[in-house]
């Protein structure tokens, strides 16, 4: 395999000038330059990434940061953000840091010393945390907004209003609605907007939680969701509504589908074949990195705070989980 001396030699110049034709071009005569590129060509150089990165002060890495490998909210997240940086130099590692403890601060101090910028998926992060801890790299968030860091979030607010609002013109008075974590800025947001919505339509809501986007606690809520007496259940993420139509299957409590509707049967939103709120994971993450690039370029991503709308779907075919 040719070395970069391979490479100098043959185009006869040093070793520094190479490497600068090769990697600071704007710095060697053009003449220098297409020969040491004519050079490399010939003799199938590959130039070492790590090497040229670390020779401008870098690593060449990036991490994206999730909370948890559970839910599948975060996994086309990173494929997005895996996708975008396959264009440039950059390797993108993953890190579980749900950065919601201070005692996780010395662990992730040591992941930062190894990265030249983060993406930081931390819904239930104290605000104060994550906010010193994106102090240390050019960071971006992804599904949260803090003041005066570069955020990228999937508008679900102001789907799941909607969502209300086509729940009420369909005949709905009463729903329930199984909210996300209690700590969750975008828990946060989709509440109000439900709420609003609700206010606006005059329908009823019940609010059950906080709940994770599990399986298994949308079934051990069906209980819970059949006492409120609402017709339909509106579930924050889609695993959660799953296991809930699971249970109310078995005791013959669901209606889904163009199957008659009996008094006692409960509809479960964002399930398939029903509506559903449709986040597009990998524009997420696609988006993030883009802000992320913009900051190690040393230009200021804009806009600094971005909401990609979120559709309603008609008929949807697969379950994503939610922050």
């Amino acid at each position: 395999m040719a070395t970069l001396s391979d490479v100098a030699a043959h185009a006869r110049v040093s070793k520094a000038t190479a490497s600068r034709a090769l990697n600071r071009p704007d710095l060697v005569a053009p003449r220098t330059v297409e020969r040491v590129r004519d050079a490399a060509e010939h003799l199938r150089f590959i130039p070492n990434r790590g090497a040229q990165h670390l020779a401008r002060g870098r690593s060449g890495i990036v991490s994206l940061l999730v909370p948890t490998l559970h839910n599948a909210f975060f996994t086309p997240i990173i494929g997005g953000a895996q996708n975008r940086a396959a264009a440039t130099d950059l390797h993108v590692t993953i890190a579980v840091h749900p950065l919601e403890d201070e005692a996780e601060r010395v662990r992730f101090e040591q992941l930062v010393a190894q990265v030249d910028g983060l993406i930081v998926v931390a819904p239930r992060g104290d605000d104060e945390l994550v906010r010193r801890a994106c102090a240390l790299k050019p960071s971006v968030l992804v599904d949260r907004e803090i003041e005066g860091i570069p955020s990228v979030s999937a508008d679900t607010a102001a789907a799941f209003g909607s969502l209300v609002e086509r729940l009420a013109d369909a005949g709905h008075e009463r729903v329930a609605f199984l909210n996300g974590p209690d700590k969750s800025w975008q828990n946060v947001q989709r509440s109000e907007a439900v709420l609003g919505a609700a206010r606006a339509t005059g329908v009823e809501v019940d609010i059950l939680g906080p709940s994770p986007a599990l399986f298994t606690t949308g079934a051990a809520l069906a209980d819970d969701v059949l006492a409120t007496g609402a017709t339909v259940a509106l579930p924050f993420a889609s695993d959660l509504g799953l296991g809930l139509l699971f249970e109310l299957i078995s005791r013959g409590r669901a209606h889904f589908g163009d199957q008659p509707r009996s008094d006692d049967a409960v509809e479960v939103v964002g399930v398939p074949g029903s509506l559903a709120v449709d986040v597009d994971g990998e524009a997420l993450g696609a988006a993030a990195m883009d802000h992320l690039l913009a900051l190690l370029g040393g230009s200021a991503p804009e806009p600094p705070e971005r909401r990609l709308t979120v559709p309603v779907a008609e008929h949807w075919a697969g379950p994503r989980g939610r922050a």
